[in-house]
Formats: structure tokens, C-alpha cells, sequence
């Protein structure tokens, strides 16, 4: 079909987490504006799956630079929990940047993807 845009797969794996129980909320954006959260993003894919689920897959993504959140919504009251500003919960993303204060920037966990499907290893992180 002449015009049609060229997609891809990705398959996200999530390690090291704390427990089973609860949900994995996961954000995969193009917009570095709406990174991490997508709350203003339509074009945004998010998922939320039981914790006990470790891996993730996307389909028909559009060749482009991606960058993925994770939170584990231990609770399920939909939100990552804080206290004083420092997550309750755990929380990872695409290309485990380093994290000093708050969320990394899009530049940090951006990954591209194109004609080959696409794997991410995310590797939660706790800090209480």
C-alpha cells in the first residue's frame, strides 16, 4: 500500500520486582513533553497489567524514538504512591537511566525503533 506507514513491533521485559501482587502501569510515548506520565499524550500506549505479568508487547508501532515508564501500582489505587516527593513504589524505564532527582528525560530513555522488532529490559528500582 503506497503511503502507509511502516510499524514494528517491541516486547518489554520487567525485572527485579519486589512482589507479585498489584499492577504494572506502563507508558510508551514518542512526545518527550508527555514522558513519563502520557496524561496529555492520545497518541500514548499504556497498559496496565497484573504484576505477576513480566512481560509486555506492543504491536503496529510506527518507526520512530520511543521512550517507556513503568510503575508497580503495588496497591492498585492507580497512582504511584510517594512520600515527601520519594516513590513508595516501584518504578523503571526503557534503557535503565540513571535516576538522580526525579524522572530521567526522554533523551535518557529514548530507544528507536525500526524494521526489526524491538526487546527492552526494565529494571524496576525501590527506594523505600
Amino acid at each position: 500500500m503506497p503511503g502507509a506507514a511502516l510499524t514494528t513491533t517491541l516486547d518489554v521485559t520487567i525485572d527485579n520486582l519486589r512482589s507479585d501482587r498489584g499492577e504494572l502501569r506502563l507508558c510508551l510515548t514518542a512526545d518527550p513533553k508527555n514522558f513519563p506520565g502520557c496524561i496529555d499524550d492520545a497518541r500514548a500506549v499504556t497498559r496496565s497489567v497484573p504484576a505477576t505479568m513480566h512481560k509486555v508487547h506492543f504491536d503496529d508501532l510506527p518507526y520512530g524514538s520511543y521512550a517507556v515508564a513503568v510503575i508497580h501500582d503495588a496497591n492498585g489505587n492507580n497512582k504511584l504512591d510517594t512520600l515527601l516527593g520519594i516513590p513508595r513504589e516501584g518504578f523503571g524505564f526503557s534503557r535503565n537511566p540513571i535516576i538522580r532527582f526525579g524522572p530521567p528525560r526522554f533523551s535518557s530513555a529514548r530507544f528507536d525503533i525500526g524494521a526489526a522488532p524491538d526487546q527492552q529490559e526494565i529494571k524496576m528500582r525501590y527506594l523505600l
